[in-house]
């Protein structure tokens, strides 16, 4: 199994910039693949982003060329760095993982909320 935390949200004005943070209990390599997906009020789950072990990553189409996705393996940790924000961005972030231990599961952080003001 493998623990989530998610960090780094906040308040930030259209246009701006933020990076989220995910720091997984495990080697983020014995995970078969790790994503962010948001959730905004009223609006259905979303996936923003994923990485493979291998380092393929693939983005959503909302997000395509502002955000990035990237880890660091020596502190089990991916991010999101999100650039030209947008009020439409705002919404609850959560980090994904979808592990393979015999069995594949999915674990889930417990989110961070990104607001973008106009």
């Amino acid at each position: 199994q493998v623990q989530l935390v998610e960090s780094g949200g906040g308040l930030v004005q259209a246009g701006g910039s933020l990076t989220l943070s995910c720091a997984a209990s495990r080697s983020i390599i014995s995970i078969a693949a790790m994503g962010w997906f948001r959730q905004a009020p009223g609006k259905e789950r979303e996936s923003v982003a994923s990485m493979t072990s291998d380092g393929i990553i693939d983005y959503g189409d909302s997000v395509k060329g502002r955000f990035t996705m990237s880890r660091d393996i020596s502190k089990n940790t991916v991010y999101l760095q999100m650039n030209s924000l947008e009020p439409e961005d705002t919404a609850v972030y959560f980090c994904n993982a979808d592990l393979i231990d015999r069995i594949r599961r999915l674990y889930w952080g417990q989110g961070t909320q990104v607001t973008v003001s106009s």
